[in-house]
């Protein structure tokens, strides 16, 4: 039974950049193995969204064979001209997405707005069109394109993999206006992790 807060989909695209932020200190850019948190929660936002709640990523599934490519830039310098920089990208992806949303108790001034069923079709609605704004891939050179779909179809290139670290990775944001402590709602702070795919599964941690 499909649930009225959650969400499933397929994510594709020709190349991705999910930058770990390590390899942005000498100018040039390298993507992690797999999709951010943060990133994915961009994607859903861009499917659909609105204050009244709080995009939950639960778990991502890797389809196919992980692959990168380099390719030369031209960037514009901050101090004028342009530079030149390479830049990794990850090619041919595809991901199964599964999220929910959960409301946004930081928001009571929209108390009213609480209607489950009504985002949901909202949502399924967008998705179906292909999302409300343009997807990314991590960075907006690469575009990225979703389709309703059900989590765990299909055959996926590591569905055989027991277990494979991915390394230590950028999780996300936590922006003062979604966050839960006390502490964490004065400033934004960036959340780190080191997570484990298994049979080609990433399972996010929470926020």
């Amino acid at each position: 039974m499909e649930k009225k807060n959650s969400i499933s989909f397929t994510l594709t695209g020709r190349r991705a950049l999910f930058t770990d932020p390590v390899s942005r200190m000498g100018g040039e850019k390298f993507t992690y193995q797999a999709p951010t948190y943060q990133a994915l929660k961009g994607v859903l936002e861009s499917i659909y969204w609105k204050p009244t709640f709080v995009w939950i990523v639960d778990k991502v599934r890797i389809m196919k064979q992980i692959q990168s490519e380099s390719q030369a830039v031209r960037p514009i310098d901050y101090g004028g001209g342009n530079t030149l920089s390479i830049y990794t990208y990850l090619s041919d992806v595809e991901y199964q997405v599964q999220a929910h949303f959960e409301w946004n108790e930081n928001r009571p001034d929209l108390a009213d707005d609480r209607n489950e069923n009504k985002h949901f079709f909202i949502m399924k609605r967008a998705l179906e069109k292909g999302g409300r704004r343009d997807i990314f891939l991590g960075t907006r050179e690469c575009q990225g394109y979703v389709e309703p779909c059900c989590f765990g179809d299909g055959e996926g290139k590591y569905d055989d993999c027991e277990e494979i670290p991915m390394g230590f990775m950028f999780h996300g944001f936590t922006y003062p206006d979604e966050a839960v402590r006390e502490e964490e709602k004065k400033k934004m702070t960036a959340r780190f992790f080191s997570p484990l795919m298994k049979q080609g599964v990433i399972t996010f941690q929470r926020p």
